[in-house]
């Protein structure tokens, strides 16, 4: 991978494909859960997609503290501008979703469209629960071994019997994922605890947004499906889709279909040249 100093942090990066630049901001845990992505035929062709390490996740360098929300939106802007993209597709998943979110309100001109694929929003009638889940979750990293943890955390998202189709698509994301157990558990779950985002935000998104919900997620976490209503109903100019055959390890579990809704979303909404 190429990397880049950003902040006194390095980023590690790399693009696949040529056509309109598309970059890919990944969840907690698993800093390759896009990589599925990077060589489906429906994109690449047409589409330069850009997968990269977020602060403290695999080949990216670790930060000192927590980091903001706003300052990973800034991390993305700033790769962005290394590459010399002046404006690109956005596509955000779990956290990585909030910082898409971030990114479009600090930076809207240099976001053409904007994918968000269950973002870990603390909204709803759910929000309570899921903020103490990962208050929980903090404050047993630690005390208990990260293999646990990490396993707990996967199969409440992504479903029972998941780590074998994980092996596959992403070989090695488990073990990477507990190697990351710091980063997400210590660093990150302070600052999505403090990250704000409501209705009276998300009705400052003026870019049109693809709202995306498993087809499995809602049997195993309500708030899935409540965040993703949440979304249509306040986000301006927001459409949704629902992936068949996935929970919250979407790209993973069904990349094929997840490119295909991206490459259909993105031929709707063209980078014009000079806009």
């Amino acid at each position: 991978m190429n990397s880049v100093v950003v902040d006194g942090v390095r980023l590690a990066y790399e693009i696949s494909g040529t056509g309109e630049p598309a970059i890919f901001i990944h969840g907690a845990l698993i800093a390759d859960s896009f990589r599925p992505l990077m060589s489906e035929p429906v994109l690449t062709p047409h589409y330069s997609l850009v997968l990269y390490h977020r602060r403290g996740y695999a080949g990216s360098s670790r930060p000192g503290g927590p980091t903001s929300i706003a300052q990973q939106a800034a991390d993305c802007r700033a790769l962005l501008h290394h590459l010399g993209v002046e404006r690109a597709h956005i596509v955000g998943h779990s956290s990585g979703a909030c910082i898409a979110i971030q990114l479009a309100l600090d930076a809207p001109d240099i976001i053409q469209s904007l994918a968000l694929l269950e973002p870990a929003l603390i909204v709803g009638s759910t929000g309570p629960a899921y903020r103490e889940a990962l208050l929980r979750g903090r404050q047993r990293f630690g005390k208990e071994p990260p293999e646990q943890l990490v396993d707990e955390f996967l199969q409440a998202r992504f479903g029972e019997g998941y780590r074998a189709p994980l092996d596959r698509m992403v070989p090695g994301a488990f073990e990477q994922a507990v190697a990351d157990a710091a980063t997400s558990f210590d660093r990150e779950v302070p600052a999505l605890l403090e990250w704000h985002f409501g209705e009276v935000e998300a009705k400052c998104i003026t870019q049109p947004v693809l709202a995306v919900v498993g087809s499995e997620s809602k049997a195993l976490w309500e708030r899935f499906d409540e965040t993703y209503r949440f979304l249509l109903e306040w986000v301006p100019d927001a459409r949704g889709f629902v992936l068949p055959d996935a929970a919250h390890g979407m790209q993973m579990q069904n990349p094929r279909g997840m490119a295909g809704a991206l490459a259909d979303f993105w031929a709707r909404h063209p980078i014009r040249p000079g806009a």
